[in-house]
Order: C-alpha cells, then structure tokens, then sequence
C-alpha cells in the first residue's frame, strides 16, 4: 500500500538533515557491498562521479578504509564523464580528482582503475568510448553507480535531449553547463567545448544507483525528477524507470518535493507558527489574493479544510498570521531605543549595540545586507565588519597589471623605488603570459590581488560610514590554497574568529546563512562561527548576543522563514548599489559568475524587489526594496 505521504513521488526517496549524515549513510552502503562482494571472492564495479556532491562519501570511504580496514582491493572503478580536451594532471581533471579524494587515501589497485581519458587524440575517442563500454561489459557490468544531479537534470554529462538509450560518447557543452564550470577553470573562456561521458543507456544498465542531490539550488530539479513526467529535457527521469534506485536527499535538495513544501495536499499536518504562515502564503499566491481577503471557503477549496477546523475560523488565521508578518518588518535593525519591543524583531536595549557583521568573501556583506548595514551605521552602533576570507581567487590577472602599473607609475610622485616598482611589474606580466587556467600565481601575486579586495572592502566600509579600525581581514588559512578546492576548517580558523569575538562582546552577529552548500565557502565559514560560539560557553556576553542569519548573492530566504525585514526606500537601495560598485574587480564580470549572467549588484537589486513585491502582494505596506533576515538559536551545548 503507498505511503499517502508520498503519493506524489514517483520513485524511494530518503531525506536527511544535512548532506554529511546522507553522505555517512551512502559511503556504509557502498562499503557493505563491497565487503559483501569480497566474502564472495567476487569484484565489486562501481561507477564513481565527481564534483561536491561526492566529497563527503569519499571522505567516509577513506575513513572506513583507515579506521575499519575496509578494503578496495577487490574494487574495480570506472569514471562517469571526463572534460575534452583536458590532461589528467590538470587541476579540473575528474582523474585528479577521483585520486586526489579516494584512489590515494585507500587500497585500491592501479589495475583496477578505468577512467574516461580527456586528453587523447580526437580520432580516437569512438574507438575508446567502444573499448570502455567492452571494459564494462567484460566486468560483468556495474554493480553500483553512484550520480549526482545537475542543476538541469543532467546525469554525467548528458545534456537535456539526450536519448535515453545513448552510450559512452564524446558530447558538446552546452551554455549553461559552461557557466556553471566556469568557477573551476578560471572563466568561462577556459571551459573544455566538449566532454567524454556514459550515455544514459549505459547508466542504466547499473545493477543499483544511488542517486544523491545536495543544496536548495537543486530543489527543481529534485521536483522536476521525482515528480515529473519522463521526459528527455530532464535526463535524470529516466531513473523512474530503473528497478533498484535510491534517491538520497538532504533537507534542502527536498524543499520542493509536495510532503515538503505543502505537506497539507498529502495528508494530516502537526501545525505550527510557521507550518500555518507557510500554508497561508502559499494560498495567497495560488489565489493572488492578500492575506486578509482570505475566505473559509478559500481554505475549504485548496485542501486547508484541517487547518481552519483545529485554528480557525479563517479570520482568525488571517489576522495572526497578518500580525505575525508585520513584526518581522522594521526600519531599526539594531533595536529602537524606548520603544516597547515586545512585537519588534530586536531588543530595544542596549542602545546602541556592538555589531559584528561577518562576511564570508570581501563583498558579501554590501551584496547581502548593504541597506541594513547602512541603517546600523546611520543609527549610531558599534559596527565591526569581518571579512573571513581574502578572496583574491576571485580578481581577474589583468586586475593585478594594471595596479602594478599604478604603483609604477605613481613610485616616483612619492618617493618609492621606481626599479622595485618596475620589477614587480614585468615579473607579473611574464606570469601571467604563460601562466595556465588554474595554475597557482606567485606569492606577491596572491598578496597584491588580497590587496586589492581589501582595499575595495574598506572603501565600501568609508561609504557607509564603517570607520578603518572597525574593518577586520581575518584571513582564514582554510581558503589560502591559491586554488577553487580550500582545505579542510582547522583550529586555527576556529581561534581568528574566537578572538575578534572576545575581543568586540558583540551583542548582535550577521552572518551568511547558506547552510544548504555542503562545501562552499558561506557554509565553513558560518560553521567556523558556531565552533567559535561553543568555544565562548559560558561567557556572560554571550547570553545576552543575537544571531542573524542573510542569504548570499543567488538565493534569498523563504518569506514564511523570515523573522526581520528591513525595508529600504529608493534612496537607500541607491546607496546599497553604489556600497556594492565600491568592488571594482567584481563589477561587470566576476570571476566566478555562476550561471546567472547578472552582476551582482542587479542579482541584489532585483533579489530585494521582488521581496518587497511579496510583502506588497500579501498586504503589507508598498515598499522599494526588502533585506530579510532569519534568527538563528544557537545551542551551546
């Protein structure tokens, strides 16, 4: 009998917390059938991926392996897809990748490794794409094929359109999955035009798939494939029709699955507070209708019949769930000073408050939350920004050159060494002429581009009235490899941000809540936050601190999250752009665009109208723009 909960799912799916206890889950899985297949005296074939959604699993493999003896000598590995052209030795090489993450860290057999080679002649590649599926075949094929998903459904490299009985093949990259590479090779304009990948017939002769998506930038695509129809435009469908598959999500991959999203159209609901602000918004955008103007039969209609019955009558609703949003919305961010704030999102003492506003890169703060920072700073708090990384992966070469020759230039007018001056300038234009897409710059280049993000970020600060001292480079070592992959949070990350916080006493912190990216920077440097609020228990300080949560460049909270929106006037939003443009090396294309072809002060701009839009449409007040802001209760224990 089907699980009524899951009625719309078309296919097994598990959702977990977070993507580490998944990824636990699916490294015990594939470890207990390897150890089954060695009682057995048999090979056990898996077919690996690549990319962040395996970084955990593999982490846990080489952990059971180390810890728990578990042995890969019985394994044989095959690689989904490989960029062309591209060196195995090159930093983006899905070869590098799978050694540098597992082959190394266990006991695998060199003999057993078939990779898709990305840098044979092109004449040969249907001649290996043919070899390698013998290869597969003469294995007895494969036992377990792990997937990941892309953000257009694809799995390996198969586009949309792809046909379902497809093979091994050399494909053409399209646009959008050039973009979304162009983080890993440096630009765009470094991205392979093609890649070596198994077609979907190939995947799908695996005996068993795992198929495992992270983060709520893949929430459509977790719908579209779940849910949806079986179609070629959303490649990972086709798994409907596999006999042993497993989807393994984490909560915000799973956001848009119905049980999720609106839990009421499949069946009883424990409501609470926000369950009943969610179930409302949703019917006032399916009905475009405000909040107020909600009818019973409105409820009745929509599958909300159990929602007015235990809360209601629907006025009733209507008028909490009004109020509620009311109070999320405030023009004092840090507090109203004798004010009653009872219905306030902040505490109204102390005023004014010492600030802390973290910023995970040196631009994320203004990108973010550029109006509210404004509005502390114009209020009279204490505000300190810190900025945990340097960011300086992120400034274009040419950047560089041409602040090289501005010092050059101008050594002279105050008194500096011309010669060291133009040393440093034609050593960086040698560099950089030979220097190849992710290749790591020379020392004095990391530090001058670090420069120039620094000095950007206090120039955003001047403008808001931020003074220098106030301005804190962190610096964390996690993300000073020179290179997209950063290492791993250590201790003495953990210190730089125990000790500014020991030394400010903030009674509020922003920070950058991008919980649901298992490996990007947001995600480290906010657990870096929490270890330094554990390593600070007990400090009285802290009893009387506030957490506030802001969401990055692409992606902004859920208005039924939400528990402070700060509303910006036209002017206002103005001084947050030109807070933003003080990033000259961001502006107009940064080096890691993503897929979204805006720069970021019109992702931001249009972010925060389309918010203020939402609280207009529910019957809220008409406002120019929204930043939105989510508590966060952190437990010390």
């Amino acid at each position: 009998m089907q699980n009524f909960e899951k009625r719309y799912e078309k296919v097994p799916v598990s959702i977990f917390t977070d993507a580490s206890i998944a990824s636990e889950l699916v490294a015990k899985q594939v470890a207990s059938l390897i150890r089954e297949k060695a009682k057995k005296n048999e090979k056990c074939v898996l077919g690996l991926i690549t990319g962040a959604t395996a970084v955990g699993v593999y982490e846990q493999l080489a952990l059971l392996h180390k810890k728990e003896g578990l042995s890969f000598k019985n394994v044989v590995a095959f690689n989904i897809d490989e960029y062309f052209p591209l060196h195995k030795d090159e930093l983006q090489s899905r070869n590098k990748y799978l050694h540098e993450y597992l082959f190394n860290e266990v006991d695998i057999p060199e003999e057993n490794i078939h990779l898709i080679e990305g840098d044979i002649e092109k004449s040969e590649i249907a001649n290996f794409c043919r070899l390698y599926e013998e290869k597969i075949a003469a294995e007895g094929g494969i036992d377990l094929q792990l997937l990941g998903l892309d953000s257009r459904g694809q799995i390996g490299a198969n586009e949309p359109g792809s046909m379902f009985n497809s093979r091994t093949r050399l494909i053409t990259l399209d646009y959008s999955t050039r973009m979304g590479a162009a983080s890993n090779f440096f630009g765009e304009e470094n991205v392979p035009d093609y890649c070596i990948t198994m077609g979907i017939g190939t995947i799908m002769e695996a005996k068993r798939i795992i198929m495992m998506a992270w983060g709520e930038g893949k929430a459509k695509t977790v719908l579209k494939m779940v849910e949806g129809p079986v179609t070629e435009m959303v490649p990972a469908s086709v798994l409907q029709n596999h006999p042993n598959v497993s989807f393994i999500f984490d909560n915000a991959s799973a956001a848009e699955l119905t049980r999720i999203k609106t839990p009421w159209l499949t069946g009883s609901v424990r409501w609470s507070d926000k369950t009943i602000r969610r179930a409302v918004f949703w019917l006032c955008e399916k009905l475009d209708k405000p909040i107020l103007k909600l009818t019973e039969r409105d409820y009745n209609d929509s599958g909300l019949g159990e929602l007015v019955a235990e809360a209601g009558p629907a006025n009733k609703i209507n008028i909490k769930v009004f109020n509620d949003l009311q109070h999320t919305i405030t023009g004092w961010p840090g507090g109203k000073p004798d004010a009653d704030d009872s219905t306030r999102p902040e505490r109204a003492n102390p005023f004014p408050k010492r600030v802390v506003v973290f910023s995970p890169h040196p631009d994320d703060d203004v990108i973010s939350m550029g109006g509210t920072l404004a509005r502390l700073s114009e209020h009279g708090h204490e505000v300190h920004v810190a900025y945990q990384t340097s960011g300086n992966i992120a400034v274009f070469d040419d950047e560089v050159t041409r602040f090289l020759d501005f010092v050059r230039e101008i050594s002279t007018v105050y008194g500096l060494d011309r010669q060291k001056a133009q040393k440093a300038y034609s050593e960086a234009l040698a560099f950089f002429r030979n220097k190849r897409p992710g290749q790591l710059d020379l020392e004095d280049i990391k530090i001058a581009k670090t420069a120039i993000r620094q000095g950007e970020a206090r120039s955003a600060c001047r403008y808001l009235g931020i003074p220098e001292e106030r301005t804190h480079f962190l610096n964390m070592p996690f993300y000073e490899t020179g290179t997209v992959k950063k290492k791993p949070i250590g201790p003495e990350d953990v210190k730089i941000i125990t000790d500014l916080l020991q030394t400010v006493k903030p009674h509020q912190i922003f920070a950058a809540g991008d919980l649901s990216d298992p490996h990007g920077t947001h995600r480290v440097c906010f657990i870096a936050i929490l270890e330094a609020l554990k390593k600070l228990k007990g400090e009285a300080w802290l009893d009387d601190c506030r957490l506030w949560l802001y969401r990055g460049a692409w992606q902004e909270w859920d208005v039924s999250e939400v528990d402070m929106a700060v509303p910006l006037s036209p002017e206002e939003s103005r001084i947050k752009r030109m807070a933003i443009f003080k990033h000259q090396s961001q502006k107009d294309r940064p080096l890691f665009p993503g897929t979204d072809p805006r720069e970021f002060w019109q992702r931001a701009e249009d972010r925060n109208r389309a918010t203020a839009v939402k609280y207009d449409k529910l019957g809220m007040a008409e406002y120019q723009a929204m930043e939105l802001f989510v508590r966060y209760r952190f437990d010390l224990q």
